[in-house]
């Protein structure tokens, strides 16, 4: 395309957050083209648990996380780790951190999740039929599973402030009665709550696919370019490509982890880091897994994908650039194999991947501040499966220059500049 042809709108990114956007601003009548630097859900998208944790409004940030923090952070394979070679560079985005721990910000965090959470429950019942994708759910619920009575205690006011926002879920106080959901854990989970209403896909990168094939069946298009700067000119960006200048009245970035350097190009500094996740798939269901499994002390879920299991999560704070630690993703499986004594640990393919984060769990949803032509739409995190209906939705309302569901004054990009932030 030269760089004459104006498209309405250029999503920068092919993950579950820019083809999801680009399907719902095509339903709202705008010509739309997809720009992907690999393809469709070739990065994080592919490889998430497959679940839509709608009950997840707590951010990591929370009061009392600096309390754990300092004994995960030298564990080099706990839930929460630090590369030591990244300590330097993250340093600024720790502070931001440290400070949406304080009691306000968290609340307001709460607060803003959950009216997200909401909002993307509704949009993704909105979408299901439309694509004809109720095939590729799974309605099974989620167990959040303690060790004990001191575990399940200190995880108490966090069922409390689900239920204040209206989350449904029943607490179980014995193996029994979490062996009527889920059979064969291991009798050390004494506690659990069980959230009937969690949703998961069949598999998270056939859904992006999927949804993929309904944009481009319509008439959308997906280009392999590698977009490296954004300018506004007058009516319209430009995107300065690998393939050559481009040009739309509009650009959404969607870009995930790599959204911040773009935006740099803006004059816009954004701090977004990597929650870098792993996992394992197995081919097969050795366990007869009934329900999404959260093993929240440990750090990792066990959930289906496709007829197999994929056991996976931690968060490793280390950048885009260092080698993947695939020694986290095994101890993640040793655990499995000891939690779930019927589980096969053999033949399970690893895989490392970018959560876009910023440092209060919220993503940036916003036109950006020095380029009103370009909406961003980043840093879900390890929510932008679950969020993605939700954000195409609002993102829909800001191209469109209406009125959005909800209000985004909690997720614009400047949250995390000023005085006193």
């Amino acid at each position: 395309m030269a760089a004459t042809d104006t498209l309405d709108i250029i999503v920068i990114g092919a993950g579950i957050i820019g083809v999801t956007t680009a399907l719902a601003l095509q339903t709202d009548g705008h010509r739309v083209r997809i720009l992907d630097r690999k393809g469709v859900a070739t990065e994080t998208s592919a490889g998430n648990a497959g679940a839509f944790a709608f009950t997840d409004i707590e951010p990591l940030a929370s009061p009392g996380i600096l309390r754990k923090a300092p004994l995960w952070l030298l564990d080099p394979l706990g839930p929460l780790s630090l590369r030591p070679r990244y300590a330097l560079t993250i340093a600024p985005w720790m502070l931001h951190f440290w400070r949406a721990t304080r009691a306000d910000r968290y609340a307001a965090a709460v607060a803003a999740q959950a009216s997200l959470m909401q909002h993307s429950r509704a949009a993704l019942e909105r979408l299901i039929p439309r694509v004809s994708g109720e095939a590729m759910m799974r309605r099974e619920g989620q167990l959040q599973l303690y060790e004990g009575q001191a575990q399940f205690d200190a995880s108490l006011p966090a069922w409390d402030l689900r239920r204040h926002h209206g989350v449904a879920f029943d607490l179980l106080d014995s193996p029994g009665a979490i062996a009527e959901i889920q059979p064969g854990l291991s009798p050390r989970f004494t506690h659990a709550g069980f959230t009937p209403d969690w949703i998961n896909t069949t598999d998270p990168a056939r859904w992006t696919q999927h949804l993929a094939q309904q944009f481009t069946a319509a008439g959308g298009e997906i280009d392999i370019a590698e977009v490296r700067a954004l300018r506004q000119e007058g009516a319209g960006v430009t995107l300065e490509t690998t393939t050559g200048p481009m040009r739309a009245a509009q650009v959404v970035l969607a870009a995930g982890a790599w959204s911040h350097h773009l935006a740099r190009t803006l004059g816009e500094r954004i701090p977004l880091e990597t929650e870098r996740g792993y996992n394992t798939t197995f081919p097969t269901d050795s366990v007869g897994l009934r329900t999404h499994l959260t093993f929240p002390n440990h750090g990792f879920v066990v959930s289906r994908i496709g007829a197999g299991l994929r056991v996976g999560g931690v968060v490793e704070l280390g950048g885009l650039t260092l080698p993947p630690n695939y020694r986290r993703a095994e101890v993640l499986v040793q655990k499995a194999a000891a939690f779930l004594p019927g589980f096969d640990p053999q033949g399970g393919t690893q895989w490392m991947g970018f959560r876009p984060s910023l440092p209060d769990s919220l993503p940036v949803i916003a036109r950006a501040r020095r380029a009103d032509r370009v909406i961003y739409a980043f840093g879900h995190g390890h929510l932008g499966l679950t969020q993605s209906a939700g954000t195409a939705e609002l993102v829909a309302a800001l191209a469109a220059r209406r009125a959005p569901a909800i209000a985004l004054t909690p997720f614009e990009a400047g949250r995390f500049s000023g005085a006193g932030r």
